[in-house]
């Protein structure tokens, strides 16, 4: 995004996406309306998946609360003071900031980090220092999301897992194992789709936040002292006596709102308003009423501390409670997992991830996708956490910083977008701001501080896709550039060849190229080797848009160049699936005749050759070699079929 938000590939990439018409609407407009589903299914299904991750966080919060990291007694002071910490926590960043207000922040009904980073982009002149800034922040924001996406799964199954210690302290050696085999389970089954895995455990997660709400209201009944948690001054006390303590301390109150940006992120998927009608009438609520059961516990027995959450069960519930909990966690593994693929997705057709093979597994949801590739890594890289850490308190201590970062980023976005398109008066901004972004970079330092205890996991997983994404962008342009360098205009190959007409044969040749002003390498090379030319030649380039889905009157762009010559633009959203042939099949054009059935695609295929002192670092050039390599070429990502189609190679220094 700090480049035009593409991919820019010499074999047949998105070309600079121009200026589109922000029309507002979007997939919740039309889900919300006539014949889309009912509003009650949205928050069903929002329940079953969107809330997954946020509904785990019972299990451990409290317990790291009091644990050995911050050296905090359950006192009775100190566990009002935590529980007010948490309750305003959920109000102020979930509530406030992502349910009412980030989630006005839709681009066309879609929502998360690299979705706003490109609203806010759109919004902005493309030469902007201020549009370089906000690419750059959206792809680091991007980048600790795949953090977090390694380490919730690991926690969240760890945590549950982990209350077979409650009941049995025997089996302590066979947590981990045992955390590894529902992972392997998890991911073993992801090729069927999130649909149809949602249809399996989906409706688990009602039951458990109706379970983890009847536990709490059983603690609180017994103790109802603990509702005084809801007075803010308890909040301020605990800091006024405290200090530094309680500040290091937000690192555990933040594991009650991670799961806060999967809200925003799922928006396009079931619309604000079920999301914010399953969050206000069920899933808070739930929440509230265990994390108060858990408090109150902890009120009447501090020695609860070492487990609160399983502590506060019946031992005739505790059985089960360990299996919905597991079954909850990897839920809100799926939530993760799913979210990865989907942003994974938008980062391919915004340019900064290389190509991958993409699976759809539903033939009427676009969205529900799978990438093998991306679940072989993230298998291996959750297994490897989970082999390291070893415990859900170890990993809680390095949890936080993703979550943290990304909220940071987030606020930032959104206020440049609240200047910029919704024109919010300086007063207003700066008020709201300094007091959202203070809550934000509090929760931020207060996990940063253990940086050496594990936090340093989540930061490195990020800088490292970070690095990576900045570097397949970054290469992209310069193969682009480099080719563009040696082109002609494609105006001036014409004139030239009309001068000296090569052969003429019949039909209809489609020259994939990234920029359609010049003049494709396939075609010289064409001319060169074969010494013809269709009698009909598109020059056709694709756009990856800044919006989520093209306008039907977006879709292409057709200019005659003369003498049998045409320039063709196809523009696509960013969640939209690229299918080349579908695409100019459902144009239906009389002229050029662009029938996928009656046409050859010509491509060109780099290779690419890394040399010292041009271009970028020795190391990012081998680096970008290597992705290049294990890209999915652009030919078969575009779904050009292998029988149409004609590759030509060249080579690319740079």
């Amino acid at each position: 995004m700090s480049e035009p938000a593409v991919d820019p590939s010499v074999a047949a990439d998105a070309a600079p996406a121009g200026p589109v018409r922000d029309t507002g609407g979007g997939p919740e407009a039309h889900r919300e309306g006539h014949g889309g589903p009912g509003t009650a299914a949205l928050v069903i299904g929002a329940i079953g998946v969107v809330f997954g991750d946020i509904g785990t966080s019972p299990l451990y919060t409290l317990k790291e609360a009091f644990g050995h990291a911050y050296g905090l007694a359950p006192t009775h002071d100190n566990v009002l003071g935590v529980l007010s910490l948490v309750f305003w926590a959920l109000i102020g960043i979930v509530s406030v900031k992502y349910v009412t207000v980030m989630m006005r922040a839709d681009n066309r009904g879609e929502g998360g980090v690299l979705a706003l980073a490109a609203l806010v982009q759109r919004h902005l002149p493309i030469a902007a220092p201020l549009a370089y800034v906000t690419g750059v922040l959206g792809i680091f924001a991007t980048a600790l999301f795949f953090g977090d996406g390694v380490i919730t799964p690991a926690i969240s199954v760890l945590g549950a897992v982990e209350g077979l210690e409650v009941a049995a302290p025997a089996l302590h050696p066979y947590i981990v194992p045992l955390a590894i085999a529902v992972l392997l389970v998890l991911f073993a089954f992801q090729f069927l789709g999130t649909g149809k895995v949602g249809k399996v455990f989906g409706p688990i997660t009602g039951l458990w936040f109706a379970a983890i709400a009847a536990a709490g209201v059983g603690g609180i009944v017994r103790n109802p002292e603990v509702l005084q948690a809801f007075n803010p001054a308890w909040a301020v006390g605990f800091f006024l006596h405290h200090g530094v303590v309680a500040w290091v301390a937000l690192g555990a109150v933040v594991l009650a709102v991670t799961g806060g940006e999967a809200l925003y992120a799922d928006m396009g998927h079931f619309g604000r308003r079920a999301i914010r009608l399953g969050w206000f009438g069920f899933v808070m609520p739930c929440l509230l009423l265990n994390y108060l059961g858990q408090g109150a516990l902890l009120l009447a027995d501090p020695a609860a501390v070492k487990n609160p959450f399983y502590l506060l069960l019946p031992s005739g519930a505790l059985a089960p409670m360990i299996v919905l909990a597991t079954l909850a966690a990897v839920i809100a593994s799926q939530a993760l997992i799913s979210g990865t693929y989907s942003v994974v997705r938008q980062a391919i057709q915004l340019g900064y991830l290389p190509r991958m093979r993409i699976v759809h597994t539903s033939d009427d949801t676009e969205g529900q996708i799978y990438l093998p590739s991306i679940n072989r890594w993230l298998l291996a890289a959750v297994m490897l956490t989970v082999v390291g850490f070893g415990s859900s308190s170890a990993l809680a201590v390095a949890y936080g910083v993703s979550v943290t970062g990304t909220m940071i980023i987030s606020g930032v976005l959104l206020l440049i977008l609240a200047r910029v398109r919704w024109r919010t008066p300086r007063w207003v901004l700066w008020t709201a701001g300094f007091a959202m972004l203070a809550v934000d970079v509090a929760f931020f330092s207060a996990n940063l501080v253990k940086f050496f205890d594990g936090a340093w996991f989540p930061l490195a997983l990020g800088l490292g896709a970070f690095v990576l994404m900045r570097t397949w962008h970054r290469g992209r342009l310069l193969v682009r550039e480099q080719v563009n360098r040696d082109s002609l205009r494609i105006e001036h190959l014409v004139k030239s060849l009309m001068a000296s007409p090569p052969a003429r044969v019949p039909g209809t040749a489609v020259f994939l190229t990234p920029s359609n002003a010049f003049t494709p390498p396939a075609l010289l090379h064409n001319l060169k080797h074969n010494k013809v030319l269709h009698a009909c030649n598109v020059l056709l380039s694709v756009q990856v848009l800044t919006v989520p889905r093209a306008e039907p009157d977006d879709r292409v762009s057709l200019e005659p160049i003369g003498h049998g010559f045409w320039r063709m633009t196809l523009r696509f959203g960013f969640v939209e699936d690229p299918h080349v042939p579908r695409a100019l099949k459902a144009l239906k054009l009389v002229e050029p005749d662009v029938n996928p059935m009656t046409t050859t695609f010509f491509a060109s295929r780099e290779a690419l050759v890394a040399s010292k002192g041009e271009g970028m670092a020795l190391w990012r050039d081998k680096l970008f070699l290597l992705l290049s390599r294990n890209a999915t070429p652009a030919t078969e990502f575009f779904s050009i079929p292998g029988n149409q189609l004609v590759e030509l190679g060249m080579q690319v220094r740079i």
